[in-house]
């Protein structure tokens, strides 16, 4: 199967922008409770495992792939993007038990908070993305190269963008709250007012 590049662009996509609202329903199936998000990320560990660690070990072993050369940095730093993309999913699924904790807290639609999780991570994530990427240049065997590189005006227009569009998203959600006069404030308590003893006769 010959997939050409930006195949597996849009299948990298794809896979990214359901991850959030899978993992949420996920846990909210498992129960929705604290131990039920452990479970939901004990299942991204298996499948991590299983297409992360079992598939490339079957190419290796069956020979339709040659084991590359091993060096320590490369180990290193391979397992440190391995954690880098484990705390990122870790993050994602309590991220969305605290924005629905937040939105209960005050009333609101549990979902409230949850719409902006995603925007805010994968808009977040290229703009720091590039950041680092201007400022780490590592080359073989020193991995700690640092070397500023001015970033052309193109950058500069595409950080703020990413910025403007993250606060469209956001504020759209605020406007489309607004506009159903937020969600309804609890009745008052009733006063009951003692009644007054009857004269004495």
């Amino acid at each position: 199967m010959n997939i050409p590049w930006w195949g597996y662009v849009l299948l990298a996509g794809l896979s990214w922008g359901t991850y959030v609202p899978i993992i949420f329903y996920g846990g909210s199936e498992l129960g929705g409770k604290p131990n039920a998000r452990l479970m939901a990320i004990l299942c991204v560990g298996i499948a991590y495992f299983v297409l992360a660690v079992v598939f490339p070990l079957i190419l290796f072993l069956t020979g339709q792939e040659e084991w590359p050369k091993l060096s320590t940095t490369g180990l290193t730093f391979a397992c440190l993007a391995g954690v880098a993309g484990a705390v990122g999913a870790i993050c994602v699924v309590f991220a969305s038990k605290a924005a629905v904790d937040a939105a209960k807290a005050e009333g609101l639609n549990p979902a409230t908070f949850r719409v902006y999780i995603a925007p805010l991570i994968f808009g977040l994530a290229p703009v720091i993305n590039t950041l680092i990427s201007t400022l780490w240049h590592p080359k073989s065997g020193e991995p700690f190269h640092f070397e500023f590189e001015m970033p052309g005006w193109k950058l500069l227009l595409g950080i703020l963008l990413v910025g403007a569009g993250a606060f469209l998203v956001l504020f759209s959600k605020e406007e489309a709250e607004a506009g159903k006069g937020g969600p309804p404030k609890p009745a008052a308590p009733a006063v009951v007012t003692p009644a007054e003893p009857a004269p004495n006769t």
